[in-house]
């Protein structure tokens, strides 16, 4: 199935568990339940990401999809919060730092997730009331 939706979509290693964690608190804190979420290894992902990503198809990096505009690492992660709102917005003042120091943050963790945080053998399945939100 190919996208043509206006709802956000986030897409994330679904065998990392601090992505699973964050989209755990994701979905607890989007009280308007506005995103979607995919894992990066699902085949929605990789059909309806392909033509966003030409350049680099294999990101390793938290991806949200809003209005037909791809975001990627600390901009998404940033764009997120901007969307929940809230008391959450506050995160926002971290954007003050050069995009380039807040990715080499990022990938910082990114390359360490792994060994810090662990892996899954396989994509989390999510909680039956949250299935409808979750593409695959």
């Amino acid at each position: 199935m190919i996208i043509n939706n206006e709802q956000p979509i986030i897409f994330f290693d679904g065998i990392c568990n601090l992505c699973n964690g964050s989209v755990q608190v994701i979905l607890k804190i989007d009280k308007k339940n506005c995103f979607l979420f995919s894992s990066l290894q699902s085949e929605f992902a990789q059909q309806n990401l392909k033509h966003f990503l030409n350049e680099n198809p294999n990101i390793d990096s938290v991806i949200l999809l809003l209005k037909g505009k791809i975001y990627i690492k600390s901009e998404a992660a940033f764009e997120i919060i901007r969307q929940i709102g809230g008391f959450w917005k506050i995160l926002l003042l971290f954007r003050i730092f050069p995009l380039s120091f807040r990715n080499f943050i990022y990938d910082f963790i990114g390359k360490n997730r792994y060994k810090w945080f662990g892996k899954k053998e396989s994509c989390m399945l999510p909680k039956p009331e949250f299935k409808n939100r979750f593409l695959e």
